[in-house]
């Protein structure tokens, strides 16, 4: 499927089956595996990849119908998320960041702020990034008449460097709560500064966003200060969860399947086995069906609360807390096996595949070090509490930035 625009509108290759989908993001997956072991190794911003992404048209894949874009559920488009995190994790982060940001637009905004954002984002092509990290309060908002005065830093910033628009938070010390708004990326006052220096994820153009005195008006701002968020909105923490759930799952599926290449082409067989292929070791097998049993299960609640999510999105304002509930139990148990497959695969599969798939430039090491880095993002432990709350006390997980 050719990856091309118009300058205008939606993809050439019209996107509304989902099988349309599916090769788009394949033709997509395929292109970024050309490149991302020496773009892994070099870091920085990947601006032609990112503009593949750009033209494959799966920017709107997400967005309702109603602005222009393709209106697919949540779990098309994660199945197609891991896909891509099995090639490309940095990229495939950047990718859903987008889509997270245009959620968020959706969640909070009003049906003004939705055409008011959306439309032009589907006809402008735009790209959006992310500044909205709540545990970061160094950016402030002032009140300013009906609108604030944004100054400060915000780190983390996923998307952010190349971005074209922007969703940030800033914090409101007069109310001790969240301002949250979306701005083009270069308004004046916002400078972005492409400094991600991890060892993993190199490319997600997590940079420094600053701002200085940036006035926002009324119409930009998705949550006023002091705002008490519906069950509906809160739902916008379930599909962040997500997008990490499955890209931990597209890692943990990525390093075994680059695993079982190298251990059929390449691998030579310990010399006590006494066989000729490694791919015949007893113990070799045995291993790789445990990573098996460890990446399916991952994929499998990734579908299953992503199945859910769509579930509660279709109730609209009808919502309820227990709907909320129920969602959030099957997210966090689908993060944590999708975070422990992960780290597990790209770690053991090192001890079926030897010492030559230890060489740079294979890059095999990327797996673990993107699994490493990105399952930092906040503690499995808390998952767990919450899980065992669940079990014990039949309690759901608080609704917060990250549960």
């Amino acid at each position: 499927m050719p990856l091309h625009r118009t300058p205008t509108g939606p993809a050439t290759a019209g996107l509304a089956d989902p099988a349309e989908v599916e090769l788009a993001t394949e033709a997509l997956a395929r292109a970024l595996e050309e490149s991302a072991v020496a773009r892994d190794q070099r870091g920085g911003h990947a601006h032609e990849e990112r503009e593949l992404i750009r033209g494959s048209g799966l920017l709107d894949m997400t967005t309702p119908h109603a602005f222009g874009g393709w209106g697919h559920s949540w779990q098309l488009f994660f199945q197609g998320l891991r896909r891509l995190a099995q090639v490309d994790s940095a990229l495939a982060h950047v990718y859903a960041f987008h889509h997270l940001q245009v959620a968020t637009v959706l969640l909070y905004g009003t049906p003004e702020q939705h055409e008011f954002f959306l439309r032009p984002t589907v006809g402008e092509r735009l790209f959006w990034g992310n500044a909205l990290n709540p545990n970061d309060k160094r950016t402030l908002a002032h009140d300013d008449g009906d609108g604030f005065i944004v100054h400060g830093p915000k780190s983390y910033c996923s998307g952010s460097v190349g971005s074209d628009q922007l969703t940030f938070s800033a914090w409101h010390e007069a109310s001790q709560s969240l301002l949250i708004a979306a701005l083009p990326s270069r308004h004046p006052g916002i400078s972005i500064q492409g400094d991600w220096d991890a060892f993993g994820q190199k490319q997600t153009d997590s940079g420094t966003v600053t701002f200085n005195q940036v006035r926002v008006q009324a119409h930009q701002v998705l949550v006023r200060p002091g705002t008490v968020p519906r069950p509906r909105a809160t739902l916008r923490s379930q599909i962040a969860q997500l997008v990490l759930v499955n890209l931990y799952a597209g890692i943990a599926q990525g390093a075994l399947s680059q695993g079982l290449r190298y251990t059929r082409d390449s691998s030579r067989p310990f010399f006590a086995s006494g066989l000729a292929r490694a791919v015949d070791d007893p113990y070799v097998q045995h291993r790789y069906g445990e990573l098996s049993v460890l990446v399916r299960p991952a994929e499998v609640l990734a579908d299953l609360a992503a199945h859910k999510l769509d579930q509660a999105l279709a109730l609209g304002e009808d919502v309820t807390a227990s709907d909320r509930g129920e969602l959030a139990v099957a997210v966090a148990q689908a993060k944590a096996v999708a975070h422990r497959a992960a780290i597990d695969v790209s770690t053991q599969v090192f001890e079926l595949t030897g010492a030559g798939a230890t060489a740079s430039r294979l890059g095999l090491d990327r797996f673990w070090r993107n699994a490493r880095v990105h399952t930092l993002h906040d503690p499995l432990d808390y998952k767990l509490r919450d899980l065992g709350r669940h079990a014990l006390l039949g309690r759901y997980p608080e609704p917060t930035s990250y549960s």
